[in-house]
């Protein structure tokens, strides 16, 4: 990429919550940004942000499916002929013992959270080489971490971060990668107390903003040397002793 060229990103899970808050921050440094997500409401999305003048595309994929990412890899390429970042962000959570937890349901939420960054990975590595760009994985602290009854998210994500480390190798030195694993993130409209952001130690529930401004960093070429990595944004809750009171 020439630095004339405006540099091309595709947000995975872009239609909200982190994924719309990366493509914000993506866009606002100079990105044309293209939104992958299985929600019609995607295209909203990208309208509200382009409002704003920056350069947000959006199409409505399943990140799942292989046919449909393969197309719309080949759609971006058409478009815009480059791409140098990506953020898998997509993902969903079926919280349901596992003695009740279908193979069905386990399935989807690997191939939605797991299997889908793989395939986008696949998909754009061609053009991330020549571009010498960037991958960022957005994980969970649920990788290290549970709650009862989460046995598919955790183990999607586990597998996330050490999908990471291994794409790194495989496709480094042209293209770095790195994942984050955010905690507590408030993206729905529930109420927050004060308890809920006093646990934190600092103060605070996460925003989606403070994962994208990590993104943007990983991203971009003041983060030249660092690959492999997994970050975590969590507001110290993992180094937190917890006791019963």
């Amino acid at each position: 990429m020439s630095p004339a060229e405006k540099p091309v990103a595709v947000v995975t899970g872009g239609a909200a919550g982190i994924g719309r808050a990366v493509a914000a921050a993506l866009a606002g440094r100079g990105y044309a940004v293209e939104l992958f997500d299985k929600d019609a409401g995607v295209h909203g999305t990208a309208a509200t942000l382009a409002a704003g003048g920056a350069g947000v595309t959006a199409q409505t994929v399943d990140v799942a499916d292989e046919a449909a990412v393969k197309a719309a890899f080949a759609n971006l390429q058409a478009r815009h002929g480059q791409l140098d970042a990506l953020v898998s962000n997509a993902g969903i959570n079926i919280q349901r013992p596992v003695t009740a937890l279908t193979l069905a349901e386990w399935n989807r939420v690997i191939a939605t959270n797991l299997t889908a960054a793989f395939l986008a990975a696949r998909e754009g590595a061609a053009m991330l080489r020549a571009s010498r760009g960037a991958i960022v994985n957005i994980a969970s602290t649920r990788a290290a971490m549970s709650e009862p009854d989460t046995e598919a998210y955790a183990a999607s994500k586990g597998g996330l971060v050490a999908l990471t480390h291994a794409l790194a190798v495989s496709l480094g030195p042209e293209v770095r990668v790195n994942c984050i694993s955010p905690g507590w993130i408030h993206t729905h409209r529930e109420k927050l107390s004060k308890r809920d952001h006093a646990q934190h130690p600092a103060g605070r529930v996460g925003k989606p903003e403070d994962v994208a401004a990590l993104a943007v960093f990983l991203l971009g070429k003041d983060s030249g040397f660092v690959t492999g990595a997994n970050f975590v944004v969590d507001g110290g809750m993992t180094r937190k002793m917890i006791y019963a009171e």
